[in-house]
């Protein structure tokens, strides 16, 4: 038995091969003898049988931990005031049966109602939504909670192949972030005015032949609009003059359409014959980006040339974009070249801003067009404000577009009563919350801030809360019932320079995860709008004034349909 035992190697797996006090059996040196074989097939089935338990302990281990985790996450939200769960599905049938978002709010208005300014709703048995009306507490959790929630992304990298600007992790896109946003507010937002000019002149040329064959509504309007903004700004004059154009602002509205339907599959549904349609339209756009990204930086280094060759002047000093950080130097260029992102992926990041930018400025220029047309009276307090200003003819610059007071609360106002989209989101992916009323928020639960609730509550915004009132954002030296001649008396009264420091006011979000581009669009839409009213007057269709009414329906806005209007040059 010793010369038995002293075949077995003095090493960690021979050691566990001799635990547990178990000794081999009789016939062991007799088997292994003949060259070792016996021994050897003896050995590997030991040393097997501890590899598997070491597995199974190890997977038992995690899957405790997981357990023990869910336990948590179930114990920490169940804290939270919120309706029980009618099963093990939680409410995911009854928000499916909601449809839209606005519907979502407002179930989540009823919720409030009963349970207070915090309610949890559980969507499932690891999904739980938490939304916030707490005005003491929102921005708190806003600033807290870094990242957005981890599917949000999956529609961009979908549509636009791998980027890295729209993902969870804030602090993956924390620096990029940071210098987009510098940039944008900084150099881009002096240049709003300019780009605004040529965006009015470009659309209403299409405008009129619109027109001449039909009906035009606002939300048309402001697409293009929108569209033109945007592609100024990422890639300068080029994107005027691009004979694509067109086709590239159909292909974006068709895929911001479709683009959520085809990301909420877990598994791509490669035998769908509508799913490869759609990647080919993803790739048609990839595509067309990447020859307006080749079209701007060709007239980046034309312009580079003239200023070389012009030493008298600063020629093309008009043409700086986006892609221009540094005159001669492309967005993402640096990180490319550092081997940080590819181009393909610097591709998707600027077709992800084109994306994401024209959705939310065209839904604010559509909610601004929609209540200039529905009250006349205010399209001319406008109109009249603009003319004071700038005169019937003169171009503007910066400053003086931030001296029309009433044309700045007119695009704050239209901000807050019909914001971008109906619910703030965020996730904190890491940490728990703990928030100042002792309730702990868990690691993964999807916030939400309702933000029509939140931007409509009469005990913030008062009786009129529901009502279109650019004066609430007036100094409070003019009353909110004042006539526009009072307004013009008190013209030295500034205007609410900050209203994003409300807590209640959050059509551009809040925290680390705040729109990067708030002031170029506040400046580019009012240059916009103020070069628009300028020029044109905005009519509602006679046979159109019955069904464009707002109605309120479970204390959310709601527009009945897109205004059809005309438009009629002024004299």
């Amino acid at each position: 038995m010793e010369a038995c035992d002293a075949s077995i190697p003095y090493t960690l797996l021979g050691f566990l091969l001799q635990g547990g006090g178990d000794r081999p059996p009789a016939n062991f040196c007799s088997s292994a003898a003949p060259g070792g074989q016996g021994f050897l097939k003896d050995y590997v089935a030991r040393g097997t049988n501890a590899l598997l338990w070491i597995s199974l302990i190890s997977v038992t281990f995690l899957l405790f931990r997981k357990l023990a985790r869910l336990v948590g996450f179930w114990a920490k939200g169940s804290r939270i005031p919120g309706p029980p769960s009618p099963s093990f599905f939680g409410h995911s049938k009854l928000i499916a049966g909601c449809g839209s978002g606005a519907n979502l709010t407002g179930y989540l208005s009823k919720l409030h109602e009963s349970y207070g300014p915090i309610v949890r709703l559980w969507l499932g048995p690891t999904q739980l939504l938490v939304s916030l009306k707490d005005t003491t507490l929102i921005k708190d959790v806003l600033v807290q909670a870094e990242d957005k929630l981890p599917l949000t992304g999956r529609a961009f990298h979908l549509a636009f192949g791998r980027l890295s600007l729209f993902v969870s992790s804030f602090r993956k896109v924390q620096k990029r972030r940071e210098s987009l946003e510098a940039y944008l507010n900084g150099k881009l937002a002096e240049r709003a005015n300019m780009i605004s000019w040529k965006v009015v002149e470009c659309v209403m040329g299409r405008v009129d032949t619109i027109m001449a064959k039909g009906i035009l509504d606002c939300r048309s309007v402001s697409q293009h609009m929108a569209f033109y903004t945007l592609g100024v700004g990422l890639f300068g004059d080029a994107f005027l003059d691009w004979s694509e154009a067109a086709t590239y602002e159909e292909l974006l509205l068709m895929i911001a359409k479709n683009g959520c339907f085809w990301a909420s599959y877990r598994i791509p549904p490669f035998w769908r014959r509508g799913y490869w349609k759609y990647r080919s339209l993803c790739m048609r756009l990839q595509c067309l980006t990447q020859d307006i990204i080749q079209r701007s930086l060709g007239q980046i280094n034309q312009d580079s040339c003239k200023r070389t060759s012009d030493t008298g002047r600063e020629a093309g000093a008009d043409g700086t974009v986006l892609l221009d950080n540094t005159r001669s130097r492309g967005l993402f260029q640096e990180e490319i070249e550092e081997d940080v992102i590819s181009k393909e992926e610097a591709c998707a990041n600027m077709l992800g801003l084109m994306f994401h930018g024209c959705l939310a400025t065209a839904s604010l220029i559509h909610s601004i067009l929609t209540w200039l047309v529905l009250n006349p009276e205010l399209q001319e307090k406008s109109y009249s404000e603009i003319v004071r200003v700038w005169g019937r003819t003169s171009g503007p610059d910066s400053l003086e577009v931030q001296k029309m007071h009433f044309l700045l609360a007119t695009v704050y106002e239209s901000a807050r009563l019909l914001p971008a989209g109906p619910l703030l989101q965020r996730c904190s992916l890491k940490h728990d919350l703990i928030l100042n009323s002792s309730i702990t928020l868990p690691a993964g639960a999807m916030l939400v801030v309702p933000l029509q609730l939140l931007q409509m509550d009469d005990s913030i915004w008062g009786k009129d809360a529901s009502h279109f009132n650019p004066h609430r954002f007036l100094s409070k030296a003019i009353d909110h019932g004042g006539t526009f001649e009072e307004h013009e008396k008190h013209e030295e009264c500034p205007f609410i320079s900050e209203p994003n420091k409300s807590a209640a006011f959050l059509p551009f979000g809040a925290g680390a995860r705040a729109c990067i581009g708030q002031k170029f669009a506040i400046h580019g839409i009012s240059a916009l709008l103020a070069y628009l009213l300028q020029n044109y007057e905005m009519r509602l269709k006679p046979d159109f004034e019955n069904n464009s009414k707002p109605t309120v329906h479970d204390c959310l806005l709601q527009l009945q349909a897109s205004p059809k209007v005309v438009f009629a040059r002024r004299n």
